[in-house]
């Protein structure tokens, strides 16, 4: 069974309080787009390897084979599950990692599914989100993987209904370098006001072109003193006609939004060179 993990972006980000359990209440809305990895899960006849074989091409993630989400998404679903046999997974990573797009994320919901359908488990999406929780805070999104009002720390998630972005033409752009969290968190004034305004489900119903002062990110205000060259990213397209550009998440990806029924200026395309990761 093969599928493809695809990623998200954050339209806006506020981070609203922290939690007495040392997690951050946010605002944002997910939207799933389609840059994607490549997954395939097949079953094994016997345990010679083990009862997981995992392996992995493409971007290489820095972590022992054992670590890897996927990895652990199977043992956990195997643990309360016994009749989920060995299995090969096979993970071709195209989606980069410390870009704010929720790769690891998706790869992990994606596996927890494709284990449920391969050995007929029939687990409702309730489950299923249940389970992702307890991977990663946003792994639960992709479950339903549809545009979604997404607050808590991540886990509560509430459908739009509708695809804020129809209609635009969505440019993703990378630099070589990525930012952890604790980067991004560092330093982070909180607003105590942030909470009282409108929402991020609110805000995206206004148009595009309002978007630019009120949809907004919160990371940008500590991740950008770091990495000048996200920075440079936002403004290159904002220079080159973007309607709206941010950050994703913590970075390090930028992506805009362009007219649908116009080509990108070829003298973005030349700027952005290998940084570019999606036009579509």
């Amino acid at each position: 069974m093969k599928t493809y993990p695809n990623c998200k972006i954050n339209l806006g980000l506020r981070v609203l309080r922290k939690r007495p359990d040392g997690y951050h209440d946010l605002d944002s809305v997910f939207l799933p787009i389609p840059l994607c990895d490549e997954l395939e899960i097949t079953p094994l006849s016997d345990m010679g390897q083990g009862p997981l074989l995992f392996t992995q091409d493409g971007i290489t993630v820095d972590c022992a084979p054992d670590d890897n989400i996927c990895a652990k998404a199977y043992r956990l679903l195997q643990k309360d599950f016994p009749q989920i046999g060995p299995v090969h997974i096979h993970l071709t990573k195209r989606i980069p990692f410390g870009a704010g797009l929720g790769g690891g994320s998706s790869d992990a919901a994606f596996t927890l599914r494709m284990l449920s359908d391969l050995f007929g488990l029939q687990l409702p999406a309730s489950t299923l989100r249940s389970y992702a929780t307890r991977l990663g805070a946003d792994c639960a999104f992709f479950v339903d993987n549809v545009p979604a009002h997404v607050t808590g720390i991540g886990d509560q998630i509430s459908p739009l209904g509708f695809n804020p972005i129809e209609g635009y033409r969505l440019v993703l752009a990378k630099p070589d370098e990525g930012v952890s969290t604790r980067e991004a968190y560092g330093g982070l004034h909180i607003d105590p006001a942030a909470s009282l305004g409108p929402t991020m489900d609110h805000l995206v119903r206004r148009p595009v072109d309002q978007w630019r002062t009120a949809v907004v990110n919160d990371f940008e205000t500590t991740v950008f003193p770091l990495h000048p060259r996200i920075a440079e990213l936002k403004a290159l397209l904002y220079r080159h006609g973007a309607l709206y550009a941010s950050m994703s998440g913590s970075g390090a990806t930028v992506f805009a939004l362009f007219p649908k029924d116009r080509a990108l200026p070829q003298t973005l395309v030349d700027a952005l060179g290998p940084t570019l990761l999606l036009s579509c």
